[in-house]
């Protein structure tokens, strides 16, 4: 791996992205690379990027290291005010880095440009103020006077999802900073352009060199060698499952705080005296962005007495989605990231097939020489089936039926999963009732995707271990100390 002679990079629609990493505040090169394709058009190749490895890893933790003993140093004010400049950097740059990712990763480039990369913004300029506006909790007992001190841990590796990567990454990365940690960011290989333009800011901002670094692979092997390094002190994972097992192990080698979410597979409950159209266009909009969300509501739970009259409008509002090039303003369902998981949710709707589900509607590609995937709805043969427990991660939901409380809420609970739910309902008894009866990190009532920032965000059973947002990630990212002084003692 050799430092960089000349500014690599590629012109994207008119705009230079580097393709190297970012480490100790300078572009590195790697001696090989990977390629990067636009899901809208997968015979695009938008750039070769720098393909790190096990020295690129050990490079960074070392960097990040060094970043560490300067940052942590710092005061929160002072860390505060280089996060808003960073901040300010993503407000002035909301087009370009939307413009990039819908490329990358085919989000649609209206909701990246108004919604999505201005949280990111959000994210940095939030646990900025939350860290500057931290107490220390002091109290006397025992005849000694006691403080609690949140310390910076150290290094923390970051490694983060293919959907959304900008606006993930920055929730991820914006509490280990304002911890006072210095981190490693490795985003994902199949998306990870818009968060070269990040690196660019990183440095104008004012970040200590070191501080924040971006490192660039394949997850097999570069995400070992990062996780598995003792010099790092906190990891922080999204993606699936599978993955998280390999870095707990990992972590627990090392002794080290471990935080993930790994997906979901929500239920929507809806019951009769929900506000049905409103049920339905929501349910409908789990379609979007090709149900790449792990929050979605991919499990569509009806009272039995309302299914004809949801499901009508349910496939009203869903005839009304439009597939196309996320760039266009007029469309509402974009493709998959990749052939391969693509190929992934076709393989699940042709099992669900095989296997006696019943297929309402789609189930089948769009194009055959594109990635997109017709909006799906299975009503399972059982609850036990496929389609039902495992998640699909696409534009594929299910619709099961009630006839109570009860069983609405053993259906919602019925998963390994546990990351959100929803629930439509005019009763506010019933809401209080079934919102803290299902078993999920976050429930939404009679609404979907409003976030507090901080509040606590993560899953239960295998969506994730830990807490994201507000303390609770300031938390995690810190060591906590308490100071006794026996009181009268000093002066």
């Amino acid at each position: 791996m050799n430092k960089t002679v000349q500014d690599r990079h590629v012109e994207i629609e008119g705009i230079p992205v580097r393709t190297d990493h970012f480490i100790g505040g300078e572009r590195i090169a790697s001696p090989t690379t990977f390629e990067v394709r636009s899901p809208l058009d997968w015979s695009w190749k938008l750039a070769d990027v720098s393909r790190g490895d096990a020295s690129t890893a050990a490079r960074a933790v070392e960097a990040a290291q060094q970043g560490f003993e300067t940052w942590s140093r710092m005061s929160p004010p002072e860390r505060g005010r280089i996060m808003n400049n960073l901040a300010d950097s993503i407000d002035a740059n909301i087009e370009k880095i939307a413009t990039i990712e819908c490329l990358d990763m085919a989000m649609l480039l209206d909701s990246l440009r108004k919604r999505v990369i201005p949280r990111a913004a959000r994210n940095f300029r939030a646990y900025a103020d939350l860290a500057a506006e931290y107490q220390e909790r002091t109290w006397c007992s025992n005849g000694t006077h006691n403080t609690v001190i949140r310390m910076p841990a150290g290094p923390a590796v970051v490694i983060t999802p293919w959907n959304a990567p900008f606006m993930l990454s920055t929730w991820k990365c914006a509490p280990a900073l304002a911890a006072g940690n210095s981190v490693i960011l490795k985003p994902a290989e199949w998306s990870p352009l818009s968060l070269s333009l990040l690196a660019d800011w990183i440095n104008d901002a004012g970040f200590p060199p070191g501080t924040f670094n971006i490192v660039q692979g394949i997850g097999g092997e570069l995400g070992q060698s990062l996780t598995g390094d003792p010099r790092v002190k906190r990891i922080s994972f999204t993606g699936s499952p599978e993955t998280a097992r390999h870095i707990g192990h990992a972590a627990a080698e090392n002794i080290v705080p471990f935080t993930a979410e790994l997906g979901g597979k929500g239920a929507l409950a809806v019951f009769a005296d929900a506000d049905i159209d409103a049920a339905a266009q929501k349910a409908s909009s789990q379609f979007h962005d090709s149900g790449q969300v792990c929050l979605a509501g991919t499990r569509i739970l009806v009272e039995e007495s309302i299914r004809d009259d949801f499901l009508e409008k349910f496939t009203m509002y869903t005839g009304k989605q439009v597939q196309g090039d996320s760039r266009d303003m007029a469309t509402t369902l974009s493709p998959a990231i990749h052939p391969d998981h693509l190929e992934k949710v076709e393989a699940f709707v042709n099992s669900a097939r095989k296997n006696g589900d019943k297929i309402i509607f789609g189930g089948r590609r769009w194009k055959q020489d594109g990635l997109w995937y017709e909006p799906t709805l299975i009503e399972p043969k059982s609850n036990d089936s496929e389609v039902v427990q495992r998640e699909i991660f696409g534009p594929v939901l299910t619709v099961q039926t009630f006839v109570d409380e009860a069983e609405s809420i053993s259906l919602a609970n019925s998963t390994a999963y546990g990351l959100s739910g929803m629930v439509y309902t005019r009763d506010a008894a019933k809401a209080e009732r079934i919102g803290r009866a299902i078993r999920a990190g976050t429930v939404w009532v009679n609404t979907f995707l409003v976030r507090d920032l901080t509040a606590p965000f993560g899953g239960m059973g295998i969506s994730g271990i830990g807490r994201e947002g507000g303390h609770y990630a300031l938390e995690f990212h810190s060591d906590l100390k308490t100071l006794q002084i026996l009181e009268g003692s000093v002066a």
